[in-house]
């Protein structure tokens, strides 16, 4: 989807600065990236609380949507007034539908975690960093090519924008 044309009388296009989820995937691949290491050392009970975190940012995004994310706002308060404005915007539906991905790795995660499979804290947070860091490095978004899949296959409908 293209911005439009400042002359132009055409209405504002809905969608979101795709750079604004990559910022926010930077910042969930360090935290799970400290989950994961506080997990293989030992510090199970750490690891657990700041994986509970993460899965709460997680069910924000999922369920305020991906306009309502903390880290969205951190993007646009400091850094997108630095950028030049992107060239194209997203729909808002893929981002939105990852953070519920995410919500659900973390949350399996746990709830595996604390019924005795101590495998499952550092098996959740080191696939829920992948995923962060592949949106933050790469720009490819997991959650957002799984929506999109799903979407193709009438699973589930595109979400209106």
């Amino acid at each position: 989807m293209s911005l439009p044309d400042h002359a132009s009388s055409a209405p504002v296009p809905s969608g979101i600065d795709p750079r604004s989820p990559r910022f926010g995937a930077g910042i969930t691949a360090a935290l799970l990236l400290v989950d994961l290491f506080l997990a293989l050392v030992g510090a199970t009970a750490a690891a657990a609380v700041l994986l509970v975190v993460i899965g709460l940012l997680f069910a924000w995004g999922a369920f305020a949507g991906i306009r309502r994310h903390p880290y969205g706002a951190l993007y646009r308060a400091l850094i997108r007034p630095r950028l030049a404005p992107p060239t194209e915007l997203e729909d808002p539906a893929p981002p939105t539908f990852a953070q519920g991905v995410g919500l659900i790795v973390t949350g399996v995660g746990l709830v595996l975690f604390l019924v005795g499979v101590p495998l499952a804290l550092p098996v959740a947070a080191a696939l829920a960093f992948v995923a962060a860091f592949l949106n933050a490095v790469f720009g490819y978004c997991l959650g957002c090519q799984l929506y999109l899949l799903l979407v193709r296959a009438r699973l589930i409908r595109r979400a209106a924008a």
